[in-house]
């Protein structure tokens, strides 16, 4: 079955193999695209869940923490869900916590780490420039936004792949309860022992921030700290590393643009606003606590609701042509990032990371395509992934 329109590549709607029904209230035996399914619609799959699709039902649901909350999002529903701070909290109980962390990620703190990820920038792209070809994924995409994470984390850089490892295999068994237990534990078990370091030999980095910072008049807990540090290891570790991959393979196949970016640098950050739309993929789930009526769809307490937030920033409604990629596109809001009080925290450092590594990218290999006859492999579920991206480009004289 097809599970959504595509942009070279990147199914929008692949967020799960999906046996598609429309909703409830419109009940219909045949399976439709997801791009034909209405904006909110069952599917019986694991378990039985809501799927919100479109841009304002998407954004009711994310920002009604009343009736739709996020202390479960495991789909299906498990007796003991994962506890994640602030992720698993509503409000107002996460913005103690949100408050903690905005010294760390907002744009004054995100602006004056810029220098650095400029170094690591170059220093990446710069191994592979004179190679002529690279898989995009494992020497950039996996690398960059991974050693900036590390290193605001003050951890140690000379285990990036076991910690990337860790984080790619906890998205890869989202639905082996046994391995995900083992991951977890492991990240947990890494998390624990930098917490020790920190107190012993402080660094101003974020771990030691995160043991010292004024929480509500106090300070955190080290379960508190382990459920915050979790949560920004896998969205480290993963997340930017997928958008750059989905934003990279794009861009791989459109040589006007990247002559644009080249002739042009200044057009770079609106690259990024455009790839940053189009390759969300992170979908989030809520529970529904409280009954609430959207549209002729009807949330019964104790249901579950997946909104597939990458599918949301290509509403027509929202966006001409939404799932062309459009350099010129005026600036508007869009849900890669979430919305409401559960915003991404990382917002602004992955924008920035982005960015910067497309900067140096098109000064080094201002022309570079997809290397053919090599596969590329991808990874659907809570996060998508693409694994693999092999790309060439002529090589320097």
């Amino acid at each position: 079955m097809r599970l959504g329109r595509r942009l070279h590549g990147y199914s929008c709607g692949a967020a799960a193999r999906l046996g598609l029904r429309t909703g409830r209230a419109r009940r219909n035996p045949d399976p439709v695209t997801l791009a034909d399914a209405p904006d909110i619609f069952w599917t019986p799959q694991n378990g039985g869940h809501w799927i919100v699709k479109g841009f304002e039902a998407i954004t009711q649901v994310v920002t009604d923490p009343e009736h739709f909350s996020v202390r479960e999002m495991q789909i299906p529903r498990v007796e003991n869900p994962p506890f994640f701070i602030p992720l698993s909290l509503d409000p107002p109980e996460n913005l103690p916590y949100r408050q903690a962390m905005i010294p760390m990620f907002g744009p004054v703190a995100i602006k004056a780490l810029e220098p650095r990820i400029r170094e690591w920038a170059a220093q990446i792209v710069d191994r592979v420039v004179a190679n002529g070809a690279c898989d995009f994924q494992a020497e950039v995409a996996k690398l960059f936004p991974v050693t900036v994470f590390m290193e605001l984390m003050g951890m140690d850089l000379s285990r990036l792949q076991e910690f990337r490892a860790l984080a790619e295999g906890f998205f890869e068994n989202q639905n082996n309860a046994a391995e995900l237990g083992r991951l977890s534990g492991l990240i947990l078990g890494t998390l624990k022992a930098l917490i020790d370091e920190k107190r012993a030999n402080p660094d101003g980095k974020l771990m030691s921030h995160f043991i010292t910072v004024d929480v509500g008049g106090r300070q955190m807990s080290e379960d508190e700290i382990l459920a915050m540090s979790f949560v920004l290891f896998l969205g480290g570790m993963d997340t930017v590393t997928n958008v750059t991959g989905f934003a990279y393979q794009q861009l791989a196949q459109m040589p006007e643009v990247q002559a644009r970016l080249a002739a042009d640098p200044t057009l770079i950050p609106a690259f990024t606003d455009e790839a940053v739309r189009l390759f969300g993929v992170v979908n989030t789930p809520r529970l529904v606590v409280k009954e609430r009526q959207i549209g002729d769809v009807q949330f019964s307490e104790g249901e579950m609701v997946l909104n597939v937030l990458c599918v949301g920033s290509r509403d027509p409604r929202r966006f001409d042509a939404p799932n062309t990629f459009n350099l010129d596109r005026k600036r508007a809001q869009h849900l890669t990032f979430s919305s409401g009080p559960h915003l991404c925290i990382g917002h602004v450092l992955g924008r920035a990371e982005l960015r910067i590594l497309t900067e140096e990218w098109i000064k080094r290999v201002p022309s570079f395509r997809i290397k053919s006859g090599e596969p590329r492999r991808f990874r659907i579920g809570t996060v998508m992934a693409l694994e693999t991206l092999p790309l060439e480009w002529d090589r320097p004289n």
